[in-house]
């Protein structure tokens, strides 16, 4: 059911959208900026079916016909607007999609919303060509911009939106909301949720996604036995993992979080805050031989080989160097 009552985190965006719509300051424009995943298209699309909903309230009633058709995702007043190309929003698509239409009065609603996801994808003249429209726009235009980079939007239009910071959502509230909405279990529930760092989207992502459960078993297969690899072993981990270029990034972060709980457990002795739990034996093993400097330098690898391969430094080699690291006492 879409409602803000279903949305996890982000209570003070919601509590400004409910305002404006109580109090009718409704803005002609807002940014809703926030890392991918962090629930833009969610609150977005809450608050234009609130806003069209004919029951007039801070919740759509999800029963009146704007709802319906909201829900369907064929409102006539409510446009998403989309791209062809990847990577890029061109100033044809903003024209038709957008400035064109926007004269166009309301088909059956108080307002004419639009929605652009990716809204950091827009070239410099589908800005500039927004930019009349966001500063003398109809009466009844709403029109909100999604992104994960705000610094990509010229400062003529974030001046002029009502921006909203989506913040990242406590590791204990995705936990909780994986476990209570999706069923999923206790210790899964953790590394999803500390795998995706305060984004709720990502959280359901791993929750859902059987790549993602493979991916964890097999970078724990490789965490609980690096120590003792041999050299043609460790050979065919860099090789399996080369397969899986574009999941590396995913890789990493869980073999950071597998050293932190090393770490962690290492300096306090208790298992309540690991990500790991259900791994206590490897991960106390592990704590016992390796030294604090050790793991500070494993860490440090690790940021530092996220940082290479960002920079597309041979592949291969980034990985040699992480394991060398990792397999010194």
């Amino acid at each position: 059911m879409v409602s803000f009552n279903n949305i996890i985190g982000h209570e003070e965006i919601i509590r400004h959208l409910k305002n404006a719509m109580t109090t009718g300051k409704v803005s002609h424009s807002y940014i809703f900026t926030g890392r991918p995943g962090s629930g833009k298209k969610l609150l977005a699309t809450t608050y234009a079916m609130t806003l069209q909903c004919e029951a007039g309230g801070t919740e759509p009633c999800q029963k009146c016909d704007s709802c319906k058709k909201a829900l369907g995702k064929n409102h006539p007043d409510i446009i998403m607007v989309n791209h062809e190309k990847p990577g890029t929003i061109s100033i044809d698509e903003i024209r038709d999609q957008l400035i064109h239409d926007v004269a166009i009065k309301p088909y059956c609603s108080p307002h004419k919303i639009y929605i652009v996801p990716d809204a950091e994808m827009m070239t410099v003249q589908a800005q500039n060509a927004l930019l009349k429209t966001i500063e003398e726009p109809p009466e009844y235009a709403v029109i909100m911009l999604l992104t994960s980079n705000a610094d990509a939007l010229l400062p003529t239009i974030q001046s002029r939106c009502v921006r909203l910071d989506l913040k990242v959502v406590d590791d204990n509230l995705v936990k909780k909301y994986l476990m209570e909405r999706l069923h999923v279990p206790d210790y899964q529930a953790e590394i999803d949720a500390s795998f995706a760092q305060g984004s709720i989207g990502k959280a359901q992502e791993a929750a859902t996604s059987e790549e993602f459960g493979k991916m964890t078993e097999n970078a724990l297969r490789i965490l609980k036995y690096v120590s003792t690899m041999q050299t043609y072993e460790l050979t065919d981990v860099i090789r399996e993992l080369s397969d899986e270029k574009q999941h590396i990034g995913d890789y990493l972060d869980i073999f950071q979080f597998w050293f932190r709980d090393v770490l962690m457990f290492k300096a306090t002795r208790e298992i309540d805050n690991l990500v790991f739990k259900q791994e206590i034996n490897y991960i106390k093993e592990q704590a016992s031989q390796r030294s604090y400097e050790n793991l500070e330098k494993i860490l440090e690898a690790l940021e530092k080989a996220k940082v290479r391969l960002r920079a597309n430094v041979n592949f291969e080699l980034a990985l040699e160097l992480l394991f060398l690291t990792i397999r010194e006492r």
